[in-house]
């Protein structure tokens, strides 16, 4: 019977929002193929209209990359999302850079993570399209994803279900 409960109340639901303000797009839009073909998992991608880029949800970071392009967090509803600033920034080695958490820390929805110089990033010649990728889509029974368009933090991108 609980479990009748949960699915009516949506608890099996797991809501992802939008880290950063711009424009949604299609995934196929990145140029690199990892992210292009959805390598890592499911994802979505988002072309920033701004440099500062939070959590989509609640939970741990779980990964900090030393060079501040990407974050990794576990929400508390178990998805594993990655947030992967511009394709190929790695090689930027931290430039443009600017974390605001390190791994193990606690976040709740809307807590800023890093922020990004977009505008120098692309001036350097990097595609600044930022994939969001459930790292562990193979858990999820359906993953929805919001149509392309303008979004702005907190707006939904992704509804996950277990």
């Amino acid at each position: 019977m609980k479990l009748f409960q949960n699915l009516l109340s949506g608890k099996n639901k797991c809501r992802i929002i939008a880290p950063v303000s711009g424009k949604l797009v299609s995934v196929k839009e990145a140029k690199d193929p990892t992210f292009r073909d959805e390598i890592l998992g499911k994802s979505v991608t988002v072309i920033p209209s701004e440099n500062r880029f939070y959590s989509p949800a609640d939970g741990v970071v779980t990964t900090v990359f030393p060079t501040g392009h990407a974050v990794a967090i576990t929400t508390t509803d178990g998805a594993e999302v990655l947030i992967h600033v511009g394709i190929n920034t790695v090689k930027l080695n931290g430039k443009f850079f600017n974390l605001h958490v390190k791994e193990g820390q606690k976040v709740s929805a809307g807590d800023l993570l890093l922020e990004a110089d977009i505008e120098q990033i692309q001036k350097e010649g990097y595609q600044i399209i930022t994939p969001i990728i459930i790292c562990n889509t193979d858990e999820f029974t359906e993953v929805t994803k919001t149509e392309p368009g303008d979004i702005s933090v907190g707006d939904t991108v992704m509804t996950l279900k277990k």
